[in-house]
């Protein structure tokens, strides 16, 4: 029988660990598949706290639609039932102490639509001007990597990036956009680029950019009636009795003669003839410590985030606005990153009748620091800057604090090489070891399923041959 071993009870282990066990029973192969996962709870950064009839996520709120193996996998583990979309209506960004909305038509910042981008008060005529020379300037000459504000401020201008597409985007990776590698993040926008000249003209080619809207606003988002982790608690249920082993923390891995072997925390070890690991970067460095394949390998950056989340009696926000949240422009004298009103963006589940959940983010590249202090002084600073824009009359219900530090992966400029080079190593130096997760190749969790879906592949193929 062939041992496989899953390190890590994130979303990419615990799909992996899934779709392997179904493929062992519906194919009736001869493997074994293990999850070892160092804490006493699976789900890695998916969190949620269920709290007098309030849903709290703790880390992501929800999943993109349009990536379609979040919703696949929800269904296979029978939860479809219980997926939700997110309400829609406006969103906002924050520049100086006044909320724009989002221009219509736009596309992750990208201006699409002539006539709401020329009236939206966010950008100057200079600003409005300098992104139409969008069309005609030259497409940038072909190369590995650069960043994503070196490539947008090219071709849109300063204007659009700082106050568009810088909270946007960072907001997503919590990162630096003079850092952040275009390849790794959005090499769509890259090939729209050269292939058309212009990322505007290439998005109406494509038929990316969103049609003027003729009717409701169309959802985007999916979460889960009971919060995210309902997905997580249904997927450990599918699961093989015994294939999950809480609170059990790899130290180090190296070969033997019957594949390989784990040492764990506490000095038992453990054999295995294929690993995939799921873990943090430095973890797996850290696992891998002895071999070359690791030893050569550039560290990877990570950033710290916190979240706060408010509840209020509704009638306390004395000047509710119409929407389901904002960002904040980093030209903005805020500490806040960013503000979901989460009773409007998920009315049916977030919380309480006449009840307000409002969670605010903090944390960015230069004010990381910020994570590190008390939560009574960060509930004092969002509501300082909440106060600002609202109108919050007394105190909140409650408040929960969830700091993630150094979670955050930084895709930096070429990214996507230090991926490949640290894949082909491990083929080459450990046959058999395979990684998965946030860390490579996407951090959202249609991105971290898609992963864990390939390493699956890659593993049966492995095995077979």
């Amino acid at each position: 029988m062939k041992k496989i071993t899953v390190i890590g009870g994130g979303i990419a282990g615990l799909t992996a660990a899934y779709y392997l066990d179904q493929k062992i029973k519906d194919q009736n192969l001869d493997y074994k598949v293990q999850l070892l996962e160092a804490s006493n709870r699976l789900g890695g950064k998916i969190n949620t706290e269920r709290r007098d009839g309030y849903t709290i996520e703790r880390g992501p709120d929800s999943f993109l639609i349009r990536k379609q193996s979040a919703e696949r996998l929800a269904r296979n583990v029978g939860i479809g039932d219980k997926l939700v979309k997110n309400g829609t209506g406006k969103s906002y960004i924050l520049v100086g102490d006044q909320l724009h909305s989002m221009p219509q038509g736009s596309f992750m910042g990208i201006p699409t639509q002539i006539r709401p981008f020329l009236a939206s008060s966010l950008f100057s005529v200079t600003g409005k001007l300098r992104a139409g020379m969008d069309f005609v300037l030259p497409k940038g000459e072909a190369r590995d990597d650069q960043s994503l504000g070196k490539f947008f401020r090219h071709r849109l201008g300063d204007e659009v990036v700082e106050n568009v597409i810088e909270p946007l985007l960072s907001g997503i990776y919590a990162g630096d956009l003079d850092d952040l590698s275009l390849m790794a993040t959005f090499p769509n926008f890259y090939q729209l680029e050269q292939q058309y000249g212009s990322i505007i003209r290439g998005l109406h080619k494509t038929k990316q950019a969103p049609n003027q809207p003729t009717g409701k606003k169309k959802s985007m988002f999916y979460s889960v009636e009971g919060g995210l982790e309902t997905l997580v608690e249904a997927i450990e249920s599918s699961l093989s009795e015994g294939i999950v082993q809480k609170g059990k923390a790899v130290n180090k891995i190296t070969t033997s003669e019957n594949g390989y072997q784990l040492e764990l925390k506490g000095g038992s070890k453990i054999t295995s003839d294929v690993i995939l690991i799921a873990t943090p970067y430095p973890v797996m460095k850290q696992m891998l410590k002895p071999y070359d394949v690791v030893a050569d390998l550039d560290n990877m950056k990570a950033t710290s985030v916190a979240n706060v989340a408010l509840a209020f009696d509704q009638s306390a926000i004395k000047e509710d606005i119409d929407g389901t949240g904002f960002v904040v422009s980093r030209n903005s004298n805020y500490r806040i990153t960013a503000c979901t009103w989460t009773h409007k963006k998920w009315p049916d589940t977030a919380a309480p009748e006449g009840k307000a959940l409002l969670r605010c983010y903090v944390g960015r590249p230069g004010d990381e620091e910020v994570v590190e202090l008390s939560d009574e002084t960060l509930e004092e600073i969002v509501l300082h800057d909440l106060n600002k824009i609202m109108k919050i009359e007394g105190e909140p219900l409650f408040s929960v604090v969830s700091r993630w530090k150094d979670a955050m992966p930084q895709y930096s400029i070429g990214h996507k090489q230090l991926v490949e080079k640290l894949e082909s190593g491990l083929a080459s130096e450990l046959p058999g070891v395979f990684i998965a997760g946030s860390p490579y190749r996407g951090i959202g969790i249609p991105d971290c399923i898609d992963q864990g879906e390939a390493a699956v592949e890659k593993i049966i193929d492995y095995l077979a041959e």
